[in-house]
């Protein structure tokens, strides 16, 4: 399995700690697979194919993910008002190994193929999209986007 068995603590930890306001540490949370790692890394070197330096403009990933949840926060949590346990559910199943990694030119993403009623009325398939030059070699998970969510938590009426 692509996320590491104490993931969901740390990425809670993170942001719990981000919901006080407080700074958070880098943690580890999982890995790809084989197939999702050359996929992004073929991805990569068709990239840097475009640039005339021998030095590749977008050296090649590992395979271990990291995890500091600010942008993950802010987006999913404070302006869409989901749970940290809806974006854990969402993280989850992004980087669940049935996992695509999608063909963009201007990000490095991963999109879970299969359905997940979101408990909100909606189906969505969960993306995460990568960022993948500050903690050069490994990829950050830098957001989650439960794709197809068009009844988001904050438009619900309440109970």
């Amino acid at each position: 399995m692509p996320l590491f068995s104490e993931a969901h603590a740390r990425i809670r930890a993170n942001l719990e700690e981000l919901k006080k306001g407080n700074r958070v540490r880098l943690v580890a949370i999982g890995t790809l697979t084989n197939a999702q790692l050359d996929a992004i890394n073929q991805e990569r070197a068709k990239a840097s194919a475009h640039w005339p330096s021998e030095d590749p403009r977008y050296p090649p990933m590992t395979a271990e993910v990291v995890f500091l949840g600010r942008h993950v926060f802010e987006s999913r949590i404070v302006r869409d008002g989901y749970t940290i346990d809806d974006v854990i559910d969402q993280i989850a199943s992004a980087m669940d190994s049935a996992s695509v990694v999608l063909d963009t030119p201007k990000m490095t993403a991963m999109e879970n193929p299969c359905p997940r009623a979101d408990g909100y009325g909606n189906s969505v398939r969960d993306r995460i999209v990568f960022e993948c030059s500050a903690r050069h070699p490994r990829p950050e998970l830098f957001s989650v986007v439960p794709k197809g969510d068009s009844i988001k938590p904050k438009g619900r009426p309440s109970e």
